[in-house]
């Protein structure tokens, strides 16, 4: 029986990991993949966490999985495939393995992944975000031949070309920056008539000359061969339409929470976001979460290493009061 399962390894399931350990907590972070680190490894340069100016995002996915491996903490390369509240609550699961892993215990979550089933007192969800689509014809057709959403993955297959940039806030901006360093022509396409990003981006990125901004712009159609070979385009305040030759589309329109397996568990606001407050603590005790997934004004770096170490100060809590209430 574990204390508690941790599930995702970006920043938040990491920082969660690293803090467990140092409370002495039984605990394994289960991933998706070996490569920890979450979105970070696809920022090039991570220029607001704080000491570490300009920092490439991938190496300092590398630097938090280092610090959690040299603490000893346990990792877990698998799909979770669903979360149950109670360990007698067995369904389809395979009789032998729930009671290897609970023991016949009741009132724990037990966690089924394809490479096992894990029974723990408390779980701290951290499985992070997608990237939101335009769901426009075309982009499904030429996802991986023109059309991306990691600027930082796909940038260097368009050098000298023509790229174009949908979205208005800090990652859409970032894109566009690091596509100028090698595109011929970078285009940032936002549907309003001022950007969302921090005002130091926005500097930096009209600064460049081969950057050109189309304010008030939607995408309508993505179309080519082949691969990627321009964009439709329509004018909100206008309604003009017109066509743009590019050799690629980078989509950076937001997020969406990873939080389906979860969803059906805790409360969660309109937007799929679980609704916790600072705490981590979800509507269901013992369920807490950290990161992309929970209700909160700033997704950044910084703040998903906060979550994850407020999460666990939490489970620690509520592990304490769990143990007093059975006395």
């Amino acid at each position: 029986m574990l204390d508690v399962v941790i599930i995702g390894s970006g920043p938040a399931g990491l920082c969660a990991a690293i803090y467990a350990r140092r409370a002495g907590l039984s605990a394994v972070t289960i991933e998706r993949s070996p490569m920890s680190g979450g979105q970070i490894l696809n920022t090039y340069e991570v220029d607001n966490y704080p000491g570490l100016p300009g920092s490439n995002g991938f190496d300092m996915g590398m630097k938090f999985r280092e610090h959690a491996d040299k603490l000893g903490c346990e990792f877990m390369t698998a799909n979770v495939l669903e979360i149950r509240t109670s360990c007698t609550e067995r369904g389809e699961l395979r009789a032998a393995s729930v009671e290897e892993a609970c023991g016949g215990a009741e009132d724990r979550f037990l966690v089924e992944t394809d490479a096992g089933v894990l029974c723990a007192k408390a779980v701290v969800a951290a499985m992070g975000a997608s990237h939101a689509k335009l769901n426009i014809p075309g982009e499904e057709a030429f996802a991986g031949r023109g059309v991306s959403y990691c600027a930082t993955c796909d940038g260097a297959f368009f050098r000298g070309k023509t790229t174009a940039v949908i979205g208005g806030g800090d990652v859409a901006v970032e894109d566009a920056i690091f596509l100028a360093r090698a595109c011929e022509k970078v285009y940032l396409i936002h549907r309003r008539d001022e950007l969302r990003a921090a005002k130091i981006l926005q500097d930096q990125v009209m600064a460049l000359p081969n950057v050109e901004i189309l304010w008030d712009t939607v995408a309508r159609e993505i179309e080519g061969g082949e691969s990627v070979q321009a964009l439709w385009l329509k004018n909100v305040k206008t309604g003009k339409k017109e066509r743009l030759e590019v050799d690629g589309v980078f989509v950076a329109v937001g997020i969406i929470p990873d939080s389906g397996l979860v969803s059906g568990l805790a409360d969660c606001d309109g937007r799929g976001y679980v609704i916790a407050g600072e705490d981590g603590a979800s509507s269901l005790a013992g369920l807490f979460v950290a990161g992309d997934i929970r209700t909160k004004k700033l997704r950044q770096i910084i703040t998903a290493a906060a979550d994850g170490a407020n999460a666990i100060t939490s489970v620690q809590e509520y592990l304490l009061k769990m143990k007093i209430e059975s006395q």
